[in-house]
């Protein structure tokens, strides 16, 4: 369809041209084989930073990331838009027709909605239809600290990946996450209820950043092969070596390891796309080193 057509119809036809329901953790091990990549690219992309040829455009952010995707695809394990960048720009559309560009232009590409859920039953429902049915995401991040209930609504869809936060990648996650009960710190406790309780349908992933890759190994030990996804690296400073030594699964994959900044911000000027190209290459290459 021309893409300007495509852009200027109704969203509610527009997701009728969907697709095949994707099984999250099984288009994950696909796209880790078929690419020879654990990259995931962060598309948090922010008006006020991205190139001038875009911002007077009528989707910006959108006609942004789509070079972005059309550039590093062939690196990558999954892409991981940050819903804040979107929704505090009214930039919704521009979420729902990057998506949607991914899947019906590269299917099999697993997207993971940055958006840290998790509320009480009912309001949980309601995130789980904002996630999965208004974005189409094939994956979304939540908040365990209400419980399981609040999880159970994302649980229960099958074939979507729940990432629950574990061990954050900033700074101040040992305010809370370090916190002990029963000589267990509280991160050791979700990751043992993760593999344990909460993954009966075996769709259970967690966040661990790549600045902690002492509490990295740790869980990586408690969870077995379970996947997790690292930020961390590249602007907030992780350690690519020490991130894939400690987190890697018994066959070398098991981690969707996220760069945003350090690929989408690569370059400025109208050789963007490349230089994320080369950046989103670079880390592929670096990881592939040590695992």
């Amino acid at each position: 369809m021309d893409e300007f057509l495509y852009q200027n119809l109704p969203l509610s036809l527009q997701s009728m041209k969907g697709l095949k329901k994707m099984n999250f953790i099984k288009a994950v091990e696909s796209t880790w084989q078929k690419n020879n990549s654990l990259v995931c690219v962060g598309l948090d992309s922010d008006v006020a930073k991205i190139p001038l040829r875009f911002q007077d455009l009528e989707n910006p952010l959108f006609e942004f990331n789509k070079a972005i995707v059309d550039a590093t695809t062939d690196l990558v394990c999954a892409y991981k838009p940050q819903i804040a960048y979107y929704s505090a720009s009214s930039a919704e559309q521009d979420l729902i027709l990057t998506i949607d560009y991914i899947h019906r232009n590269y299917p099999g590409i697993p997207v993971i909605l940055d958006a840290k859920r998790g509320d009480i039953g009912a309001t949980s429902e309601k995130y789980v239809q904002e996630v999965f049915d208004r974005y189409k995401a094939d994956a979304v991040t939540v908040n365990p600290y209400l419980g399981f209930d609040a999880l159970q609504p994302f649980l229960n869809q099958k074939d979507k990946g729940v990432i629950i936060l574990c061990r954050t990648s900033n700074p101040g996650a040992r305010d809370i996450q370090d916190l002990e009960s029963n000589r267990q710190k509280l991160y050791q406790i979700v990751a043992f209820k993760a593999v344990h309780e909460w993954n009966d349908n075996g769709n259970v992933l967690l966040v661990v950043g790549a600045t902690f890759p002492g509490e990295l190994k740790e869980i990586r030990t408690i969870v077995g092969d379970m996947p997790l996804l690292v930020p961390g690296i590249g602007a907030q400073g992780g350690d690519v070596e020490k991130a894939v030594v400690n987190g890697k699964s018994r066959n070398g994959t098991g981690m969707i390891i996220n760069s945003s900044r350090g690929i989408i911000y690569a370059g400025q000027g109208d050789d963007f796309a490349r230089a994320a190209r080369e950046a989103t290459m670079s880390l592929r290459d670096q990881i592939n080193q040590f695992r």
